[in-house]
């Protein structure tokens, strides 16, 4: 079918549709995070984290490794952090009066996680 391409992606665009998701994406394209450091500086409850980190494996746009206990999560591909500020110039071009915070550089105040709090790790 010829419009098959075109829902897949669509369904990419999908994952990439939604507040947070993209925060966690922006996030992640500053360096691998655990998820106790994603909701931190999210400052959303875990399992929403965990939700939405879901959404975007599944879409293929971050991937996973477990050292311990800890999961981290790392962008599936450069071109996704391309992607994220290509977005960000169309906005702007379009004369959208915009600013997008930095993500907070590690430590982050009150995050457990081994990039804040060196070897302690997350609980």
């Amino acid at each position: 079918m010829v419009l098959r391409p075109y829902h897949r992606q669509a369904d990419l665009l999908k994952a990439f549709a939604h507040p947070v998701r993209l925060q966690i994406l922006d996030t992640l394209a500053r360096g691998e995070a655990c998820v106790c450091h994603l909701t931190t500086v999210l400052q959303k409850r875990q399992p929403y984290v965990s939700q939405q980190l879901m959404v975007l494996r599944e879409a293929g746009l971050v991937q996973d490794r477990k050292d311990g206990v800890i999961v981290y999560y790392r962008l599936a591909d450069d071109h996704i952090a391309a992607l994220l500020s290509a977005s960000r110039e169309l906005l702007r071009g379009a004369g959208a009066p915009i600013h997008f915070p930095e993500p907070p550089s590690s430590p982050v105040a009150g995050c457990p996680c081994p990039k804040c709090v060196g070897d302690q790790g997350c609980s």
